[in-house]
């Protein structure tokens, strides 16, 4: 197995290089000028195309794309993402404040929906074409479907607005910040997360699971009588849930995906409201550093999920 990982690593080394020049050239060439966006309208009366001219040349953005990117790269290997544009902060610090709390929610949101999956696709698949399986079947297609702002403003409306349940917004409030008080503030965003995410996972347990009970080892088990919880939980929804492994770590980056929705909606510090801010300003530096997180993100989870199916089902070999 280790042998495996080195090899998939030394693999993944070149395919992160090219997605680096891809994303660094699209970016460098994305309509805006970020020296632009630092001028004070003021002085563009007077000095200020001098001041355009001499910023471009202190941040290196008059040189060729290709210099610019080899500098880049040379300090990207050292660890140096390079400085924001507008906080003047070092890009790995800027991702690093906004790393946690995006951990946080998506953690929330993904245990949630690991939970309620289970539980909806054990329920759907054992009572199969029964109001039950239906309901989930709707749930899991709604869930698909329906775009997370939508439900994001709905349930703001409804339990901050209306209801005065829940905070509509940020991460803890000023002058508190406790365990309890941040708790409040995530349930909301961690929870349409989830609802979002488990609709897919859902039918992923239930498909996985009505195909197990039709195998040959379950009708064994169910001859030598063997309860039918024991049946369903012990032996088939075991060796159901084994490709389970492979779709939630693949589905890990679109988890991202929906929580820099659900951060803009909720004003959530995290990296997607870093990101959407980021792409407002023109910070190069700071899109750059959030899209290589995201690829490393992608290429981890597929190497992760590769060797877990292995562990999880011994006729899996990794070559």
């Amino acid at each position: 197995m280790a042998a495996y990982v080195i090899r998939r690593v030394l693999v993944n080394a070149p395919v992160f290089l090219m997605i680096s020049i891809g994303i660094f050239v699209l970016v460098r060439l994305a309509p805006g000028d970020p020296v632009r966006m630092m001028v004070d309208p003021e002085q563009m009366r007077g000095g200020g195309a001098e001041f355009i001219e001499a910023k471009r040349g202190e941040l290196g953005l008059d040189r060729p794309v290709a210099v610019q990117y080899g500098h880049w790269l040379a300090g990207a290997l050292r660890g140096d993402l390079g400085y924001s544009y507008v906080g003047h902060q070092p890009v790995a610090e800027v991702l690093g404040e906004r790393v946690g709390p995006t951990l946080q929610l998506m953690g929330a949101a993904l245990a949630v929906a690991l939970v309620v999956a289970v539980v909806l696709g054990v329920a759907a698949a054992v009572r199969r074409n029964t109001a039950l399986d239906y309901g989930a079947t709707v749930l899991g297609l709604a869930a698909v479907s329906v775009p997370p702002f939508f439900l994001g403003v709905i349930a703001i409306y409804v339990f901050s607005l209306r209801l005065g349940l829940l905070p509509s917004a940020g991460m803890l409030t000023p002058g508190d910040g406790g365990a309890l008080d941040r708790l409040r503030h995530l349930v909301l965003p961690g929870l349409i997360l989830a609802f979002v995410t488990a609709g897919p996972f859902t039918r992923y347990v239930r498909g996985g699971l009505v195909d197990e009970l039709g195998a040959d080892y379950v009708r064994t088990a169910e001859a030598k009588g063997a309860s039918p919880a024991r049946v369903v939980l012990r032996h088939a929804l075991r060796n159901s849930l084994i490709p389970l492994i492979t779709v939630v770590l693949c589905q890990i980056p679109q988890l991202l995906a929906g929580a820099v929705v659900i951060e803009q909606v909720f004003a959530w510090p995290g990296m997607g409201q870093l990101a959407v801010s980021s792409i407002g300003q023109h910070d190069h530096p700071v899109i750059v550093g959030f899209a290589l997180y995201v690829a490393v993100l992608v290429l981890g989870c597929n190497l992760v999920a590769d060797v877990l199916y292995a562990v999880a089902d011994p006729r899996v070999s990794l070559r």
